[in-house]
């Protein structure tokens, strides 16, 4: 078995169980919220859980690979191999409810930032979907056992977009900006998931033509821009504005890709 075959094995069993318990956290967890603490505190403490959970499992499988989660940070490894790691991308909707989340695994090569790394292997769980989407690098991007390719063309009616907001209002007239400029003339309607990982599978399974969003964070990106990627799509991050304030992803079929990415400003 290869390295990437390997990475990606490890992956997926780990994002399956991390899926679990991040399911049923959220159920135990609105029966405790309702009579001890708020629902608030109990997804933090799920968010923790979780990673700590991939972090342990991942030392136990690869113990000299680094590490880089949202929750609990970086730590350098001496095999050149890194897991970038969101215990629960989505987490407004794990606390609502909503079943669209998802735990998120990648394994790079390099320095742990988007612009710098090499993706080798990445997996998308939603566990209560009961979807799993991964790839490996240079060989195809799947849902299950489904090859996934992006949608080849766009019809007359436009592109089905998706996007997100970050959590800070001051960014938010910034946000309704960038989809005034896109919608018109691209864009039949416009869908807001609520999971970074899970908006770009679906780029990746032609669910949706095109996802463009600001000030995603490396742990939001890594896997799910390798398997948009490994499904014939195309993958663009930078900073528009010059600051370091809220870089710019655009991701799409190749048929808009270049349309989508010079109305949101990406180049």
């Amino acid at each position: 078995m290869s390295l990437e075959h390997d990475l990606e094995s490890v992956a997926i069993d780990i994002a399956r169980e991390a899926g679990e318990l991040a399911r049923k956290r959220r159920d135990a967890g609105v029966a405790i919220a309702a009579t001890k603490s708020a629902l608030a505190d109990i997804v933090t403490e799920a968010d923790r859980e979780v990673e700590a959970l991939i972090r342990t499992r991942l030392n136990e499988a690869r113990t000299d690979d680094g590490f880089l989660g949202e929750e609990t940070g970086a730590e350098p490894g001496s095999t050149g191999v890194t897991w970038v790691v969101d215990p629960i991308d989505g987490t407004v909707n794990y606390a609502y409810g909503i079943p669209f989340y998802s735990v998120s695994i990648v394994a790079v090569r390099g320095e742990p930032t988007p612009d710098a790394w090499e993706a080798l292997a990445g997996v998308v769980y939603a566990p209560v979907l009961g979807e799993l989407f991964h790839a490996v690098r240079g060989e195809g991007a799947w849902l299950g056992a489904d090859r996934l390719a992006v949608n080849p063309e766009v019809g007359p009616a436009g592109a089905l977009l998706g996007t997100g907001f970050g959590y800070d209002p001051a960014t938010r007239p910034g946000d309704l900006e960038l989809i005034g400029r896109v919608m018109p003339g691209l864009a039949r309607d416009l869908r807001r998931g609520g999971s970074a990982a899970l908006d770009l599978s679906y780029v990746a399974a032609g669910r949706l033509d095109g996802y463009f969003e600001r000030g995603l964070a490396p742990w939001d990106l890594g896997a799910g821009s390798l398997i948009v990627a490994e499904a014939g799509g195309r993958f663009g991050r930078a900073e528009p504005d010059g600051g370091p304030r809220a870089p710019l992803v655009v991701a799409a079929t190749p048929a808009i890709f270049d349309r989508l990415a010079d109305a949101a400003g990406l180049r």
